[in-house]
């Protein structure tokens, strides 16, 4: 009888042993315990959400809105030469009161002579001065903080890396300068120039329902 022809054997290759497979071998060996003790050490970050926020609504805003005006949207304001709370009331029908941070105020200070007019008008009594207990004099980390906290202000600027990050946050919407007016960016319908509105058209859609 003929002998059986063997079958050739194509890629085969030997299992090289890495000094890190070696290493965690000899913790598992020493230390089973120490996964379970990772795992209960690690805490979950579960981010926290604002009880105001009903979806993309956000319940805590209604008139007088309170706007928290950035440095340059006082200065695009003074070159299209538009009243802050005048063209705040015309853009939301309401009440609005602008308020600024000391980061703000510090900034303008800064700048110096060239931004003279828009220290002056962020000097108005009519707007409210907001108090910084934080380091530093950077507004725009100075807003965004506040605005994360608190979820009760329009954020009032031109800026597009302030309005990105802004936009990462959800239930503070925007206000800029568009068309020498000012124009809302992601503020519900149902709570411009009134109270919000959700409520009502929730029970009209149970009743159609």
């Amino acid at each position: 009888m003929g002998k059986a022809k063997k079958a050739q054997k194509f890629a085969v290759m030997k299992k090289m042993v890495t000094s890190k497979a070696l290493k965690r071998h000899k913790e598992e060996v020493l230390n089973p315990n120490k996964k379970v003790e990772n795992k209960e050490k690690t805490s979950r970050n579960v981010p926290y959400v604002p009880s105001a926020l009903f979806f993309k609504y956000n319940t805590a805003l209604g008139p007088p809105y309170r706007v928290l005006v950035d440095t340059n949207f006082i200065n695009f304001s003074i070159q299209n030469k538009l009243d802050l709370e005048k063209g705040m009331m015309d853009c939301l029908y309401a009440k609005c009161t602008p308020c600024i941070t000391d980061c703000v105020m510090a900034e303008l200070e800064k700048l110096g002579q060239k931004y003279r007019v828009a220290l002056r008008i962020a000097k108005d009594p009519r707007f409210e001065r907001l108090l910084c207990t934080h380091k530093g004099t950077y507004a725009d980390d100075c807003i965004v903080d506040r605005v994360t906290q608190h979820k009760c202000y329009i954020v009032a600027t031109c800026d597009r890396d302030l309005k990105r990050r802004i936009r990462k946050i959800p239930g503070v919407p925007i206000m800029y300068i568009t068309k020498h007016q000012y124009s809302i960016e992601r503020l519900p319908e149902a709570t411009i120039g009134g109270e919000f509105k959700l409520t009502g058209s929730l029970q009209a859609r149970g009743r159609q329902g």
